[in-house]
């Protein structure tokens, strides 16, 4: 098992080019599963997750081929409706094959994804959606079982408790564009990702109308085809590259990017007297100094409101912004486990039932911390870049699950970052981080 050291205090400098985005790749991936005929996938991350979900769809029978470092080949000629629990248990994301099973097959079997330490995401409004175009859903012995042989379009209405459901929305998606007849969906969600997977859809020959708004209708075909799609940037990995420069008082530019997605951030940095530069090209530049940040309020919703995805990174920044910042997190309810291994590093936050209130001090220092989640992992990096000291990082597989070469990238930055086995980690701070 690996563990990052960090020697912090470099501001960073210099040029990034940001991967694909992991949650566009996996559902597009669950496309492939929609016909018969190959379909070719560019600028696809190399993470952990995308590794994964390529061995599950071959397990399903599909073929699947990286022919180049970002391209991936999948054919899904011949393949089977069950998908088993020692898959999906591993990554909740697999959830998003019941649309495209049923959709190809009319039937599936997929194992129920189990919890999440951020919080609960349960898959009624899936089901529920599954349900309204005619499908018999039922729930045995942990496995959704499926019989679409009646499915038809209809109305959808997706929204829940915390709002719309992004996975929900794409496997309905999914199951519908191969449904007779019209399905609309209500509530839909609108997240780039989900705009993505509607422009890979339509490029098989799916009919989508309203692509990028909450209103969906989708008009049954017979059949698609195979297609070529290249997957749109990361949006979160752009996000804490510009945290990353804003953290530490650099001066970076990150290339090929999508900044129109990232408008809720660009606009609360503007507040946080963060300059954040977009060229003609649509790189993003962020230039400044530690000295003269201000503190802001934010509120996490579903796109397109402040992305849940960034506010542990956010969270660190403000950890050492002057004044009062309070962060509210509306999406999942548990997402502060960053928090306590924040507090080891110095910073001062207090949860109050769903906010953070953040007192900026002047600095962090360095620690041994212990990652609990993709988005925390980012969090405790962007610290430990700031932080005074080392920092030392375990369990840092979770960052190799939604970002590609993360400590090469801030390395070619100036970062004094290294990753190490963690046999080469001081034994006292293994002891203590535990």
């Amino acid at each position: 098992m690996d563990v990052i050291r960090i020697k912090g205090g470099i501001p960073l400098k210099g040029k990034v080019r940001v991967s694909g985005a992991k949650n566009a790749a996996l559902p597009i991936m669950a496309a492939t599963l929609l016909t018969d005929k190959p379909c070719t996938l560019h600028r696809v991350p190399n993470l952990s997750d995308v590794r994964f979900f390529g061995e599950i769809l071959q397990y399903l029978g599909a073929e699947v081929e990286q022919i180049e470092s970002e391209t991936w080949r999948i054919r899904a000629q011949h393949i089977n409706a069950k998908a088993p629990y020692e898959l999906v248990r591993k990554m909740r994301a697999s959830i998003c094959l019941l649309g495209s099973l049923v959709g190809r097959l009319r039937h599936a079997e997929v194992s129920l994804p189990g919890g999440c330490i951020i919080g609960p995401r349960p898959i009624d409004l899936h089901l529920k959606g599954l349900t309204k175009l005619g499908c018999e859903v039922k729930i045995e012995n942990g496995y959704i079982h499926v019989n679409g042989n009646r499915m038809t379009g209809a109305d959808i209405f997706l929204g829940g408790r915390f709002g719309t459901t992004a996975t929900g929305t794409a496997n309905i998606l999914m199951a519908a564009v191969l449904a007779p007849g019209k399905t609309r969906i209500e509530s839909a969600a609108c997240e780039p990702e989900i705009v993505d997977l509607c422009h890979m859809l339509t490029a098989m020959g799916a009919k989508i109308e309203g692509i990028g708004g909450h209103a969906l209708t989708i008009t049954g075909v017979e059949n698609l085809h195979g297609c070529e799609h290249h997957i749109i940037a990361d949006r979160i990995e752009t996000g804490t590259f510009i945290l990353a420069g804003a953290i530490t008082g650099g001066d970076i530019t990150i290339t090929d990017s999508e900044p129109n997605h990232l408008r809720a951030l660009l606009d609360k940095l503007e507040e946080s007297n963060i300059p954040v530069t977009v060229n003609e090209n649509g790189d993003i530049n962020v230039a400044c100094d530690t000295q003269n940040r201000r503190p802001v309020d934010i509120i996490t919703l579903p796109h397109p409101g402040f992305p849940t995805d960034l506010q542990a990174q956010m969270c660190a920044l403000l950890s050492v912004t002057p004044g009062l910042s309070i962060i509210t997190e509306r999406v999942f309810p548990n997402r502060f486990m960053h928090v306590p291994e924040l507090q080891r590093m110095g910073a001062d936050i207090a949860i109050e039932g769903p906010s953070a209130i953040i007192q900026g001090k002047p600095g962090l220092s360095g620690a041994p911390v212990m990652a609990s989640d993709l988005r925390a992992s980012a969090a405790l990096l962007l610290s430990g870049l700031a932080a005074s000291g080392e920092t030392w990082i375990q369990r840092i597989y979770h960052l190799d699950r939604g970002y590609d070469k993360i400590d090469a990238k801030l390395q070619s930055l100036g970062a004094d970052i290294a990753r190490m086995s963690v046999e080469e980690m001081p034994k006292d701070l293994q002891a203590e981080a535990v």
